[in-house]
């Protein structure tokens, strides 16, 4: 029963004029940004948390998930019309989307698009409502070693699930933490790794380095690219699915809610590995894999479904707990301390507007988004013909105002450019970003429950394997490490044997 009155608030909440706009805008611009390549929501979220700043951070939050949920959706498009994916998550959809376009059946292939992530949408946000109370009622027995145990696990997991070498992701791991230590002391007042900079001493501006990492390097990233943008002139065809489709995508709908629910709740999941995660099922169980490699419609139903699921999903850690799934959580734990608001299992008490609010609001969200996609085709391939060189200058302009109009402070313009140098730097490394933000944002939380433990135990470092909780977390981290890194020990081992 409370669970409908709780619902019943939220829905009061999301329904006023204010956050009925700002979820419609962040569903546009989510969409939008999904449609181009290359711009992405982490990006898009890091570059608009300035313009934040004057809303509620009810507001605020209904809007920043609107772009990131939304963004889901509109990467299907360019990846079905243009074999062009959106997003990191739509690359699976191209595999079978552009292929049924080639074949006449881009409407329908758009149809699923929609019509899966809407279900995926409404059934991950039921989850979220159903499993948040009760995991925060679950999260407040924890002491300070279970949660310094848990946010280990969490950048352990990041790490591991990262793209491309795990002992690089630990490294940015490392860095981020580190990061994360900069400035004042507060239990002592002693500044540490301020280097004699006296804008250090409040340490490292948290919108500084999500604008550089994500905005800035991106933007470097993509003027290094030619652009091949080509639009389609060719009808997208009637959007109605035969009876034949409708039947066949049902299961694959289906199966890619729950594996998208499931890996959308682990820390590095998140979409993309949801909807490879998807694919990669699909091809081996659905009755209609011997077509895939010709525009099977089980490619497109299971991957589309599985990532708006897990985009909504990766919202349950972060809610309860506090700790962020991917990097966009980790960008959304951080406009929540920016609003003053402290994530984790008190703040379905201290927050309920904001906790409601926002899970009434990816109902209607996912509306929005069904009503602004389909109508809306042709807008958003058109929208592709605006060649990037004549975006990037106002991204910039904006970027550098919304910086600068945080603290009135000019080093922090200088220490975004800084960190957008620094991230393409990593690209070129092939450094992961995206484990160093969830360091940053972690680290000083990590740092406080060690010291909170350490002092409740009298500086007795077993408490860590003392209490279950704590010793059940630190051996799921080691598996899954030693897991990852075993195929490189044995590698390093055979190479000293065959010299």
């Amino acid at each position: 029963m409370d669970l409908w009155a709780n619902l019943a608030h939220g829905f009061s909440v999301a329904l006023t004029f204010n956050n009925l706009l700002f979820c419609l805008i962040g569903c546009i611009i989510g969409t939008a940004i999904g449609v181009l390549p290359g711009i992405g929501p982490v990006a898009t979220i890091s570059l608009l948390l300035p313009i934040t700043f004057g809303q509620p951070a009810t507001t605020a939050i209904i809007m920043l998930a609107g772009i990131y949920y939304g963004a889901q959706y509109g990467g299907s498009t360019t990846a079905i019309l243009l074999n062009l994916p959106g997003e990191v998550s739509s690359v699976v959809t191209t595999l079978e989307g552009y292929k049924m376009a080639r074949r006449g059946r881009a409407g329908a292939a758009l149809t699923v698009a929609a019509l899966a992530s809407f279900f995926a949408g409404c059934v991950s946000t039921v989850l979220v409502a159903a499993s948040g109370p009760l995991l925060t009622s679950v999260a407040l027995s924890f002491g300070p070693a279970d949660y310094f145990s848990l946010m280990l696990l969490g950048l352990i997991i990041s790490a591991v699930l990262a793209q491309g070498s795990v002992v690089k992701s630990i490294g940015m791991v490392v860095f981020g933490v580190a990061l994360g230590l900069v400035g004042t002391d507060v239990q002592t007042g002693q500044q540490r790794f301020t280097f004699g900079i006296p804008e250090l001493s409040d340490g490292i501006g948290f919108v500084s380095i999500a604008m550089g990492m994500f905005g800035i390097a991106e933007i470097i990233l993509n003027l290094e690219k030619p652009e091949a943008r080509s639009v389609m002139s060719g009808k997208v065809g009637s959007l109605m699915m035969t009876r034949e489709e409708v039947r066949r995508s049902i299961p694959s709908v289906l199966r890619g809610t729950t594996v998208g629910s499931l890996l959308g709740i682990l820390p590095g999941g998140g979409a993309a590995l949801s909807s490879f995660g998807s694919y990669m099922m699909e091809r081996k169980i659905s009755k209609g894999r011997h077509e895939f490699g010709t525009g099977a419609i089980e490619g497109v139903a299971g991957p589309e479904s599985a990532n708006n699921a897990a985009s909504q999903t990766s919202f349950i850690p972060l809610l309860t707990l506090g700790i962020p799934a991917n990097a966009v959580m980790a960008l959304m734990v951080g406009a929540l301390i920016i609003q003053g608001i402290q994530p984790g299992p008190r703040m379905v008490e201290a927050q309920p507007d904001l906790f409601w609010g926002l899970i009434a609001s990816m109902w209607i969200g996912n509306l929005m988004l069904l009503v602004i996609n389909l109508p809306m085709i042709g807008l958003w391939v058109k929208l592709l013909a605006i060649p990037y060189r004549h975006m990037y200058p106002s991204i910039l302009i904006f970027c550098a105002i919304g910086v600068y109009s945080l603290q009135n402070n000019v080093f922090d313009v200088y220490q975004t450019v800084f960190f957008g140098l620094f991230g393409y730097l990593c690209s070129k490394l092939r450094l992961e970003p995206a484990p160093m933000l969830i360091g940053f944002v972690l680290g000083p939380m990590m740092e406080e429950h060690l010291r909170r433990a350490m002092l409740l135990s009298r500086g007795d470092v077993m408490v860590f394997v003392q209490r279950p909780i704590s010793a059940t977390m630190l051996a799921i981290g080691a598996i899954a490490l030693i897991a990852m890194l075993m195929p490189n020990i044995r590698k390093g081992k055979d190479k000293a044997l065959l010299e």
